[in-house]
């Protein structure tokens, strides 16, 4: 690669916000919507390396026309795709917002313990968050806040992460 485009491109990376807009806008020759800086930063670099070097050659371009251009290509079923004899299947939506349930926690109706300054806590894991002395929290990291007024990692005040090459503490389980 070309020393001076090297050169400009270090440069760069000591350049200010609107340095970096106002260089933007003359290797793109359109305004940015972009504030992240390391974002702006990447896409001049490569603008400047794709001008200096030769851009995609014209049999890629064609290339990535012609994908662009296919209509075939869905990301969403069209709503008559669910059919069973003739009738449209009605479908529900998932709750896509939601977080997998953490593997290093124990299911739902479990009980956790701890020792903490002569007392024993014990937490009961929910379906959705937890219980302690009858209060709801949505994260154990919350409880262990709420017991000793710092700033904790739930999973290790509790003992549900485990030091390099050892197990971890197996909770208490709840009695039926």
């Amino acid at each position: 690669m070309d020393t001076a485009v090297l050169m400009e491109i270090e440069s760069l990376r000591r350049a200010s916000m609107a340095e970096l807009r106002e260089k933007y806008r003359e290797v793109f020759r359109e305004e940015t919507r972009s504030r992240h800086r390391e974002h702006l930063f990447r896409r001049i670099a490569w603008r400047l390396q794709a001008l200096a070097e030769g851009d995609l050659s014209e049999r890629a371009r064609v290339r990535a026309e012609e994908i662009a251009r296919d209509a075939d290509l869905r990301t969403i079923a069209p709503r008559e795709f669910f059919t069973v004899d003739g009738e449209r299947v009605r479908t529900t939506r998932g709750d896509r917002n939601r977080r997998e349930q953490d593997s290093r926690l124990p299911l739902p109706g479990a009980l956790l313990s701890r020792k903490w300054k002569g007392r024993t806590l014990l937490v009961e894991v929910l379906a959705k968050g937890f219980r302690y002395e009858n209060r709801h929290y949505p994260s154990l990291s919350a409880i262990a806040v709420a017991i000793t007024g710092t700033r904790w990692n739930g999973l290790a005040f509790f003992g549900l992460t485990s030091p390099a090459g050892k197990t971890r503490k197996e909770p208490a389980r709840a009695k039926k």
